[in-house]
């Protein structure tokens, strides 16, 4: 599913409707019959509140429909005696010719009659503002809106709840909290962010025709990844493939009390297939580390000349969980800057040591994978973490373009970029909120990367079969542990690319 900004929206309408010469109104039409199409029409009573814009053109279609079905519909519309949109006077038009019950609100006077067809009610629809709302609310919409979230027993949005400024979630001062939104097409930029999770209610987002080529052209490099897509990057297994052929893994992590780290860092790149992994870690740990790990090999990262051997003939590198926010740490880090130039993935103690020096991953020569949490993201540039999780996706675009790296910044709806490309990972619930679960997913990444999957696609299908194995096991588990992800991870990814 693609995310959309309100430009390239209304990009993709006017395309549509110029390139394949479809009446603005058949368009309308489609989103009003999806939209019915995912309400509960057994109820009997609605109340429809309607601006003068296409949004309400969308609300006063539904009001038609639902009339003729025989239910009892009050429309009330905001400043009525204002012009509004082609479309929606075409069907204000209809739906007055059709004897509809219909009111203007236009001052405070009008609120009382429409609090109590409300409160007499079932549902109502909110069609007052659609995409294209970017000011503060105020007046008599302000008003309106309240009534609404003080009386309605079960709301629900056309496309957008009104107040919500669809590129950036924010609230324009006030807006309508929906039981259900019932959004067209194109999932919007501003639902990603949390802010609006609590207004949205059950979002659905549902197709109204436009096809696929109009939407690609116009999503703005950004999407939802999918099973589909999981599918169609997975590296497949050769018949005649041996450990060889699936790559080599070197692992960072760990130190005195972290062991843990450096174990599910390592067990969770077996799982996943690599051929060989040899995990590296503080010399304190290294024996007990060797007993648990004993289908990978080990060694300690205290002594350069111990660990340079083993880097030339690795396909990736993974540097951080466990290690310590210390100077050894950069200094290991530091090193392997010097002297490698392949596939990098680096979490944890790996992001938190380059506050104040996150200028030489510039200086890298190949593909760094950087997954932090917002707090280590905030650490990094410098901000609050109020300020990365208000624009998340912008966030993570800036600081892989300019730094020249793949972002996966973690949390629910985790944002991958390359600064270009963006994808949105819909899997993964707080029953995995739990500590290993970074640790796990830098595993199962660095394994991808290592048989031969690009450090892109690697972030993308690695935090969607993290996610998902954690979403299939939450169906029977009230919290998942990141020992039970690892567990699960040949028979899980078997099911996932299963046809």
């Amino acid at each position: 599913m693609e995310i959309c900004s309100s430009n390239s929206i209304r990009n993709m309408d006017k395309d549509y409707i110029e390139k394949f010469n479809m009446p603005s109104i058949v368009l309308m039409e489609n989103a009003i019959i999806k939209f019915l199409e995912n309400i509960d029409l057994t109820k009997e009573s609605f109340t429809i509140i309607s601006g003068r814009g296409n949004n309400g053109g969308d609300a006063l279609g539904i009001a038609r429909h639902l009339l003729n079905k025989g239910k009892k519909v009050y429309v009330h519309i905001l400043e009525k005696e204002k012009n509004g949109s082609v479309d929606y006077k075409t069907n204000l038009d209809i739906l007055e010719k059709l004897g509809c019950y219909i009111r203007d609100i236009s001052n405070t006077k009008h609120l009382e009659t429409l609090k109590n067809n409300i409160i007499n009610s079932e549902i109502l629809i909110d069609g007052i503002f659609g995409t294209g709302l970017n000011k503060e609310i105020s007046g008599i919409y302000f008003e309106t809106i309240k009534c609404i979230n003080e009386n309605s027993k079960f709301t629900v949005s056309i496309d957008v709840p009104s107040g919500i400024n669809s590129d950036d979630g924010s609230i324009c001062g006030i807006a309508v909290k929906a039981n259900e939104t019932i959004s067209f097409q194109v999932y919007k930029l501003g639902f990603l962010n949390y802010n609006s999770f609590e207004y949205l209610g059950d979002l659905k987002v549902v197709d109204i025709g436009i096809p696929k080529s109009i939407v690609y052209k116009n999503s703005d490099n950004m999407r939802f990844i999918d099973r589909e897509y999981i599918r169609n990057k997975f590296p497949y297994r050769n018949k005649y493939g041996h450990k060889g052929t699936y790559g080599r893994s070197l692992i960072f992590a760990g130190h005195k009390g972290f062991i843990g780290a450096a174990y599910m860092v390592g067990q969770a790149a077996i799982k996943t297939g690599a051929g060989l992994v040899t995990v590296f870690t503080h010399k304190d740990v290294q024996s007990e580390l060797s007993i648990k790990l004993n289908e990978g090999m080990t060694g300690t990262y205290n002594s350069k000349e111990e660990y340079e051997e083993f880097i030339g003939g690795s396909n990736v590198i993974a540097f951080g969980p466990g290690m310590g926010n210390n100077d050894l740490t950069f200094e290991v880090l530091n090193n392997i800057f010097n002297i490698y130039s392949g596939n990098l993935v680096i979490d944890a103690d790996g992001i938190n040591v380059l506050e104040g020096k996150k200028s030489i991953l510039k200086e890298f020569k190949g593909d760094i994978v950087l997954t932090p949490h917002p707090g280590e993201m905030a650490r990094l540039l410098g901000i609050e973490i109020k300020d990365v999780e208000r624009d998340r996706i912008g966030i993570a675009k800036v600081f892989a373009k300019e730094n020249g790296v793949i972002v996966l910044l973690k949390g629910y709806n985790t944002i991958i970029t390359d600064g270009d490309k963006v994808f949105v990972n819909p899997t993964g619930n707080s029953s995995m909120a739990s500590g290993g679960m970074g640790d796990t997913l830098t595993g199962i990444i660095t394994s991808l990367i290592s048989q031969g999957v690009n450090s892109f696609d690697a972030a993308i299908l690695g935090s969607y079969i993290h996610g998902y194995i954690g979403d299939e096991l939450s169906r029977e588990n009230f919290t998942v542990s990141a020992m039970e992800i690892i567990k699960n991870i040949p028979n899980k990814i078997k099911e996932l690319i299963s046809f």
